[in-house]
């Protein structure tokens, strides 16, 4: 199938145009009909040659302008329509500023109205018109909706146009920007919109803001399918969604596959940033938000939006600015993670480096780590060295080699190596999967939960230390060393942390150390006490203290060796 929208002027003939083409009524509404002009939009298709095409009736009067970009957004080519008795006129001007902006660049010029008027001097001042455009030069065809003169000749020039457009990836991504929304009885939810890309099927899950809904039917030119390929015009029932929880703007996602963002960075197209109001209104795809304008170069800027849009880079949108009812740019999304801009001169800086012509490279650098999957879901073609699912700049990555590897060294003097999470955060790694390839060819090892040099062992001071515990804790093996005892010895938190995973000793608490085999030997006493027991019976059978007994009872309760039996007892078990 091919989709196509129409784009012209109030009463200069698209409905017509539509109709006689595909027999088919493309204003919806009785109010439509009366009023004898389009204000929302409208559908229709018919065969034409060897394809399937489906038209989007757009309205013309600038009261309706919002739900003309609506249609225009997701369209790859237009119909341009200019009556010959009228000519070029105001939404002329600003449906063709739109197309612009949103860098549509295939159509065809459709001059109505043959039979009121010579249409040569309307050809000729719309073409003129349309060339300075992204359109370009464009075909032309003159045709009387009255009559019925031209239309062989505009049919084949749609032919042409048809087999013009891209074939788009049937496995790509579904991003499906809904223009309707509305409910039938016994179905449900239903919306439609035009499927640029990508394959919908009959069972498929997708997201629709934050919830998962399924598809429950589908239909494309009025007849039901188990699957829809792109382009497509496409109806698509829901499973899971009420009707007032989803509209036009709205948008159905593959999941786990985009990146939804309320800022991000732009190339504007046609004006100097400095020249585009601070607050204006984004259209994209068929959604209309609220957006807050900062330049940050010439021509670029950063976009800040009342709700966040799923967005990947290369995409096209356009600013309008409604109290002046005029285009005011279109633009071209760069960069949908941007960076903060706190710092004096951020934004100028940031400008600049948005002029990178590998803008993949230049978000690696920044960035350090990216995952593979990320790059596809903003939009930007994988780069780097490949670790794993991840992607890693080689000059941040080779640093950090050489930053790791000093603090090994460091913590040799210490202890028998860093455990692993305190160097990733160290080194500020996104995953601990990372530390393993990155200590690659630095002569250290991953074992146990640490980093260490192989063979490494405690420091000989603080072997020595644990000597001197470890004949405390063989007389009285429930009384803990104090803290300051413990500071005397040269023990601290680092030295302990590393005893305790080496196995060397059992922390019970914060500061509170004993011996590695402090459970079962508490245990077997226990046991040998009247059950149930209070913790003054269990402190007393184990010459211990309260600062011990306390936690070392909630330790045995974790492991289900003891059982608090509510009344300031417990017993033992097994």
């Amino acid at each position: 199938m091919r989709v196509i929208v129409t784009a012209g002027h109030v009463d200069h003939g698209k409905s017509t145009l539509v109709r006689r083409l595909t027999g088919m009524e493309p204003d919806r509404w009785a109010e439509e009909r009366r009023r004898g002009l389009t204000i929302d939009l409208g559908f229709a298709w018919t065969r034409i040659g060897a394809e399937d095409v489906a038209f989007v009736d757009v309205p013309g009067h600038e009261r309706f302008v919002p739900n003309m970009l609506a249609g225009a957004g997701p369209a790859p080519a237009v119909l341009f329509v200019v009556a010959a008795d009228e000519g070029w006129m105001p939404q002329s001007a600003e449906h063709l500023a739109a197309l612009d902006a949103f860098g549509v660049d295939r159509g065809l010029l459709v001059v109505t109205k043959a039979d009121r008027a010579d249409p040569a001097s309307a050809t000729e001042a719309a073409l003129a018109e349309i060339g300075r455009t992204s359109l370009g030069a464009v075909p032309n065809v003159a045709v009387s909706g009255t009559t019925g003169a031209g239309f062989d000749a505009l049919r084949a020039a749609i032919a042409t146009l048809a087999g013009t457009l891209p074939t788009p990836d049937p496995s790509a991504d579904v991003r499906l920007w809904i223009d309707r929304a509305f409910t039938v009885s016994g179905a449900g939810t239903v919306v439609t919109g035009t499927l640029a890309a990508g394959t919908i099927a009959v069972g498929d899950e997708l997201l629709l803001g934050d919830a998962r809904v399924k598809v429950r039917g589908l239909q494309a030119l009025g007849e039901p399918h188990d699957r829809v390929t792109a382009v497509a015009r496409v109806a698509v029932n829901l499973r899971g969604t009420a009707r007032a929880g989803v509209g036009r703007g709205d948008v159905l996602l593959t999941p786990g596959r985009w990146h939804a963002t309320a800022e991000f960075d732009v190339r504007l197209r046609g004006v100097d940033a400095a020249d585009v109001h601070r607050n204006l209104v984004l259209h994209f795809g068929t959604a209309a938000v609220p957006v807050r304008v900062r330049p940050l170069g010439t021509d670029t800027a950063r976009l800040t939006t009342a709700s966040a849009l799923p967005l990947r880079v290369g995409d096209r949108g356009l600013l309008r600015d409604p109290g002046e009812h005029r285009i005011a740019a279109g633009f071209d999304v760069l960069d949908v993670r941007p960076p903060s801009l706190a710092r004096r001169g951020a934004a100028r800086a940031r400008g600049d480096e948005l002029a990178s012509p590998d803008l993949a490279a230049a978000y690696l650098r920044r960035v350090g780590f990216v995952r593979a999957a990320d790059f596809a879901a903003m939009g930007l073609p994988q780069t780097g060295d490949p670790v794993g699912d991840w992607r890693v700049d080689p000059a941040r990555f080779a640093a950090l080699r050489a930053e790791a590897a000093a603090i090994v060294r460091g913590w040799d003097a210490v202890a028998a190596g860093v455990p692993v999470e305190a160097l990733r955060q160290r080194l500020g790694l996104p995953a601990p999967e990372l530390v393993g390839p990155l200590l690659a060819g630095t002569g250290f090892e991953v074992a146990g939960g640490l980093v260490r040099r192989p063979g490494a062992g405690l420091a000989p001071a603080v072997e020595k230390a644990l000597e001197t515990v470890a004949k405390r804790l063989a007389e009285h093996p429930f009384r803990a060393p104090e803290a300051d005892e413990l500071r005397a010895l040269g023990l601290g938190r680092r030295e302990l942390a590393a005893a305790v995973r080496l196995g060397r000793l059992t922390a019970v608490a914060e500061g509170v150390v004993l011996g590695p085999d402090v459970e079962e030997r508490a245990i077997t006493e226990l046991r040998s006490l009247p059950q149930p027991f209070t913790v003054s019976e269990a402190r007393r059978a184990l010459d211990s203290t309260r600062r011990v007994m306390i936690p070392l009872l909630e330790r045995l309760d974790a492991a289900g060796l003891t059982e608090p039996l509510g009344d300031g007892t417990r017993r033992t078990v097994g």
